[in-house]
């Protein structure tokens, strides 16, 4: 294709408030300057027309972004520019210790090739009432590899504004070096609570003739549930049993059980598909209205199968949902008595990156009883759940709305990281999933 500028009339779409741009330009020099060691990188967006990202193995749709070192693997960017016209965007890769601060390598000492480049390939949308830019691009590039495992932040921004960081991503990419043996269940011990809590037990075997020392003082072990970022857990070493390093029995091992994922389905705009209510049109703008939210904390236990909190483009009458799909805005509601006035709200999944602030919280309106949200969703089918976030803390509650239950089928991801004496940087030695059920 021809080039495509970033045209001065379009430059505020990229300083729609200082906030934003103050953020961004302070974010570029952070990683530029090393200010930024002691802060963590999250997944986030940084502009409003940027829409339906993801970061993936091979482009493989819910396939986490984990690449082999050494391998032909690729990790693939994909997201939507909310525009008529096309911009030209740049990437650049970062490495990160094993707790996410950029560790301020020089490239040389963990790609070899190119650690930045253009986001070449696009489309336009296709008979859509919200026109956009579908981007999409392999990384790293051809001829480009990486040299060095460990945690890797992926920025995205116009060519032409680069203190203008539109989005970052996170990926990893490991060598697997030892074995991971990972299991979860009730709980075994006297902490936590055998009828809604999940405890996750971990065992490392270091290969026979592995280099790679038996010795935790160098291993930090680290676990989540789901995509939930919010809990991240560095697991306590508790013993060796045999050739094994075991990770067990401790408090940081638990997790809540949560429940089942909700879920909604807008593949169809002109007829309400699961979960949707109702949809209008008007002056060219789809509302999609989701049946009520229910408080399923004093609930009995329901299996439900889903995505846990994934999410998947799709459209049921056209052949391309990355580019005939259209944009919709999703409308959520849940009924209350009184607002909580000790904390916030929030609807966690892909669809908000999994963040718990503005973009996920659900607002109180008192003349509907309830809390509202709304979101502008590409076409797909899409899980999430509600979470509390009490005033002050980091870290959603699922008991407050969804209820926890040991039975819930999670997903639980255990990283091993080595930092053997006077290393530079966190290698990446194992990466293991599960799903309990």
């Amino acid at each position: 294709m021809g080039k495509m500028t970033f045209k001065p009339r379009y430059a505020a779409h990229w300083r729609k408030s200082r906030h934003i741009k103050y953020l961004t330009i302070l974010l570029t020099l952070m990683f530029e300057m090393g200010v930024l060691h002691s802060q963590t990188v999250t997944d986030s967006i940084w502009n409003d027309n940027i829409k339906t990202v993801s970061l993936t193995r091979g482009g493989i749709e819910l396939e986490a972004p984990i690449i082999m070192i050494g391998s032909s693997d690729r990790v693939v960017i994909r997201f939507d520019l909310l525009a008529a016209q096309a911009t030209n965007f740049r990437y650049r890769i970062s490495h990160c210790d094993a707790d996410w601060h950029p560790d301020h390598l020089a490239p040389a000492d963990f790609i070899s090739g190119f650690e930045d480049g253009s986001i070449d390939n696009y489309q336009f949308s296709f008979t859509t009432m919200h026109s956009y830019v579908n981007y999409y691009q392999s990384i790293p590039s051809e001829y480009t590899s990486f040299i060095a495992s460990g945690n890797y932040i992926l920025t995205i921004y116009p060519t032409e504004y680069p203190d203008s960081i539109v989005l970052t991503r996170r990926f990893m990419v490991t060598e697997e070096l030892i074995d991971i043996e990972a299991v979860s269940g009730k709980p075994s011990g006297p902490i936590g609570d055998m009828m809604r809590d999940q405890e996750l037990n971990v065992a490392l075997t270091v290969r026979e003739g592995s280099p790679i020392p038996s010795s935790p003082q160098y291993l930090q072990v680290v676990a989540w549930q789901n995509n939930r970022r919010d809990l991240v857990r560095t697991l306590p070493f508790s013993g060796y049993q045999r050739n094994q390093l075991m990770y067990r029995w401790k408090e940081a091992n638990v997790f809540p059980g949560g429940n089942c994922f909700r879920y909604f389905d807008i593949s169809n705009l002109r007829s309400p598909m699961y979960n949707v209510q109702r949809i209008e049109e008007a002056g060219g703008v789809t509302m999609a209205f989701l049946r009520p939210e229910e408080d399923r904390s004093r609930k009995n236990y329901s299996f439900v199968k889903g995505l846990n909190g994934g999410m998947k483009v799709n459209i049921w009458d056209r052949n391309d949902p990355q580019t005939e799909a259209d944009y919709a805005w999703v409308n959520f509601s849940l009924p209350m008595d009184h607002p909580r006035i000790d904390g916030t709200i929030h609807i966690i999944g892909d669809l908000s990156d999994w963040c718990l602030d503005e973009r996920s919280q659900m607002e109180w309106q008192p003349r509907y009883k309830a809390y509202t949200k709304r979101m502008l969703l590409k076409q797909g089918y899409y899980s999430y759940q509600l979470v509390f976030l009490p005033t002050g803390a980091t870290t959603g509650q699922t008991s407050v709305v969804e209820g926890d239950h040991y039975e819930t089928p999670n997903s639980y991801t255990v990283c091993v990281y080595l930092r053997q004496p006077g290393a530079l940087f966190d290698r990446l030695i194992a990466v293991r999933q599960i799903h309990n059920q």
